[in-house]
């Protein structure tokens, strides 16, 4: 509401100073020796007048652009945290903070310099939500005037690079996802690594997680802390990874560091800062465990050849819920994760496995305020009793579990999946996550280890289609969402009814479930770049009729995604 005062004040504060030099421009003219009477030019006013139209709808647009994020306070319940604990997260919390001006300087660049231009207040809330000029619920396109288009590359490397130079460039860390590419004085690419790029905030990160293991009773978090402290500073962070994987007592936890690659478009090689600071609920962790003695079944049980699934799971994976108590970085921007799956390392990965981290205070925030709201607009009416908040948490859970199961190395020399499919290789994982996820719930439901009806996952499942659409198709998850969608729409898993609502045909759902799986497992393993590439052309794109779908819920100012209310003193800490 204060930038909307601030905003009318400016404007009238202009007209009265406008006003006052058009009669002093009046009186001027009368006297330049032309006798000649000269009517005040009501043009003029006119124009004026739209002056502060044009920015009343600027206002308008920008706030409706922040009004897509519904605001959630990120707390937990401090009176069951121990005195050191407290200490802790407020040292872990000091560390993640440096996460913020490192992403910054990857995805865009010189953060001060950009909002030095940018003079009204609430384009300088949208640039700080969207970390940069870019809208990441619209598919990157610029908000700021006399901004370009987004690089498919951020800022990891220089603007003007193109494929062909970096595919010649004779660099044996030029793929490294911790090195960045700059131009020397005769325009020649060099790498500079992460440790030296973004030092200055790296080492103080560093110096916070060793205050925090000071007050850290478990060994083998203590050991963790200390050895990403080490990591942020030599970017050698498999030795942390595989003692991060050890830790399965601690009730405070941390990701930090350089971890996803969803920020390079261009090879999604380069990974981004993040961190994010969590408290475990050990309640609901209990009853995760039962899950991970099932996951080697659930590899040998995957709808696709035996060669697509040789590969064996780490089997000291675990499941685990948390809240989540700070956000930063990479982590905190566009579509907020509800849901971790780490370490990206395939070598950890093999050998341990993988942690999933289930965030269960803002995957309850998304289902109320997003997820409910939309079912009761979009799916039809006699299935929306399906929509329910176990199902939203299992189908989020095993879409991270289904990380971890089939394969990583293509079968026929291409090396890793990654590095074959290249800009494309997030979309078609998220994708495959997201569908594998399903077939998993339907495994283990089959078996009686799953409450419910499976309609209740599967309505579940579709209704949360159409929230993640709304990240748009620039993201990764939304790629693979809508290569979801068009599969579904293509197999009739989905009708659309006439009165603008989505009915779910179960069987037909079952069947495209059972043979997108395949389908993603098949690229994977292949390497296949081609078919890859043409796969997010025809099916990676958002349909008219959906854009129109998709439009009734903005105009029902249902929310988009969630923003925070966050820190040390939002926990009372």
């Amino acid at each position: 509401m204060r930038y909307t005062k601030t905003l009318f004040k400016t404007i009238f504060t202009m007209t009265k100073h406008l006003s006052i030099l058009l009669i002093l421009l009046t009186f001027l003219s009368s006297c330049d020796g032309n006798d000649k009477k000269r009517e005040p030019e009501k043009v003029t006013e006119t124009k004026i007048d739209k002056i502060g139209q044009s920015r009343k709808k600027a206002e308008n647009d920008m706030q409706a652009k922040i009004n897509q994020y519904a605001k959630v306070k990120l707390t937990t319940d401090t009176g069951k945290l121990t005195t050191d604990e407290k200490k802790v997260i407020i040292h872990l919390i000091k560390a993640a903070q440096y996460m913020d001006p490192a992403f910054w300087e990857q995805t865009y660049g010189d953060k001060e310099t950009l909002m030095q231009k940018i003079k009204d207040s609430l384009t300088k809330v949208y640039v700080e939500i969207n970390y940069g000029p870019w809208d990441r619920l619209d598919d990157n396109k610029p908000f700021v005037e006399g901004v370009g288009p987004k690089p498919p590359g951020a800022n990891f490397y220089p603007v003007d690079m193109t494929k062909e130079e970096f595919e010649k460039a004779d660099l044996p860390d030029k793929t490294n996802p911790y090195t960045i590419l700059r131009r020397d004085k005769t325009g020649k690419l060099y790498t500079i690594p992460y440790h030296q790029a973004y030092e200055k905030y790296l080492k103080p990160a560093s110096e916070e997680l060793l205050q925090a293991a000071k007050f850290v009773g478990n060994k083998q978090f203590k050991q963790y802390l200390k050895l990403r402290a080490k990591a942020l500073l030599d970017d050698n962070f498999r030795p942390s990874d595989m003692q991060w994987m050890d830790m399965k007592n601690n009730h405070i936890d941390i990701v930090i560091g350089p971890i996803e690659n969803y920020e390079d478009q261009l090879y999604n090689y380069k990974t981004a800062y993040e961190g994010v600071v969590l408290v475990k609920d050990m309640d609901w962790s209990k009853k995760l465990e039962k899950f991970i003695k099932f996951l080697p079944e659930l590899q040998n049980n995957l709808p696709v050849a035996p060669k697509y699934k040789q590969e064996k799971p780490g089997t000291r994976s675990d499941l685990n819920a948390y809240d989540a108590v700070y956000y930063a970085g990479d982590a905190n921007t566009g579509g907020k994760t509800i849901a971790i799956n780490l370490p990206n390392d395939e070598e950890v990965q093999l050998k341990k496995g993988t942690r999933r981290l289930q965030l269960k205070n803002v995957m309850k925030a998304k289902f109320d305020r997003i997820l409910v709201p939309i079912a009761d607009m979009i799916i039809t009416p006699e299935q929306r009793k399906h929509v329910k908040f176990d199902a939203f948490f299992a189908n989020t859970m095993f879409h991270e579990v289904a990380h971890g199961l089939g394969i990583k190395e293509t079968i026929n020399g291409k090396g890793k999946v990654r590095t074959a499919l290249k800009e494309y290789s997030s979309a078609i994982e998220e994708g495959k996550a997201d569908i594998l996820g399903l077939y998993m719930v339907d495994q283990l439901h089959k078996k009686g280890e799953l409450d419910g009806e499976m309609k209740d996952y599967m309505t579940t499942f579709m209704a949360s289609i159409f929230r993640s659409i709304r990240f748009g198709a620039a993201d990764a998850h939304g790629v693979a969402n809508m290569i979801r969608f068009n599969y579904f729409k293509e197999k009739g898993a989905f009708t659309r009814n006439d009165d603008g609502t989505y009915k779910i045909n179960y069987d037909k759902m079952y069947d495209a479930m059972k043979s997108l799986s395949a389908l993603l497992l098949k690229l994977q393993g292949d390497g296949d770049y081609e078919s890859v590439a043409k796969l997010v052309k025809e099916k990676g794109i958002i349909p008219d009729q959906l854009k129109r779908d998709l439009q009734k819920l903005n105009d029902a100012h249902i929310p988009v995604d969630i923003i925070f209310e966050q820190g040390i003193e939002t926990l009372g800490l």
